[in-house]
């Protein structure tokens, strides 16, 4: 989930993208990768053909994804490494190497934008939301790390989560404030214990996702046109 974006935050030292990529490909990964995914989807209800800018895109895990579904998608990140990965496993998402504090296209060029995990590492995320909604026409959705949750209790020392931001509501709305138009604002979780097992599959699809206490906030902020 984690993704290497700005270089002013401390964030992982991943130098190996397919060892880290391969983490998808375990039983564990994979149920959590799928249950990300499926509560993004949720928020943003995507038609085949739209264009999708994945910010932040890392190995391009979710951006392969979302292209797996008939979006057109670009993948955006400053890890020229992890770029070079993310192509060589799927050649119909076109990528960018760029900073999401300075998206370099003109306003409204995709239907949605998304960032997954990334804003977690990044200085000025409000700045990055800002951009984000600039050349979005729909909207975006993000995936965060949740303060309020047992993997924030579990995790937040751990070497895999070193010099990650878990965010609140609360902060996801003071993000907002000054976007124009004022976003249609949308927050669920997903993720409830980070362990694979059938007691935390079990409780994944008996808790609703609108009670916002898992590990992982997905958050869409919609443009009501």
């Amino acid at each position: 989930m984690l993704k290497l974006l700005q270089n002013n935050r401390a964030i992982p030292n991943i130098t190996n993208p397919s060892s880290y990529d391969a983490w998808y490909r375990t039983g564990k990964g994979q149920w959590i990768g799928d249950a990300e995914f499926a509560l993004l989807m949720k928020l943003l209800q995507p038609v085949a053909e739209q264009k999708l800018l994945d910010v932040g895109c890392g190995t391009g895990y979710f951006s392969h994804r979302f292209s797996d579904i008939g979006l057109r998608v670009s993948g955006l990140d400053q890890n020229i490494a992890m770029l070079h990965y993310a192509k060589s496993k799927n050649k119909k998402v076109s990528y960018i190497q760029a900073s999401a504090y300075n998206l370099p296209f003109n306003d409204g060029a995709f239907d949605y934008c998304t960032a997954i995990t990334s804003l977690c590492f990044m200085e000025n995320p409000q700045h990055a939301v800002a951009e984000m909604w600039r050349v979005s026409r729909r909207g975006i959705v993000l995936g965060l790390l949740n303060r309020y949750s047992l993997l924030h209790i579990l995790k937040q020392n751990s070497q895999g989560y070193k010099g990650a931001r878990w965010d609140k509501p609360t902060t996801i709305r003071n993000w907002c404030k000054n976007l124009t138009p004022i976003p249609v604002v949308s927050i669920r979780s997903a993720v409830w214990c980070p362990a694979d097992s059938y007691l935390c599959r079990w409780l994944e699809n008996v808790i609703p996702d609108r009670i916002k206490y898992a590990g992982f906030l997905a958050v869409s902020l919609m443009k009501d046109n």
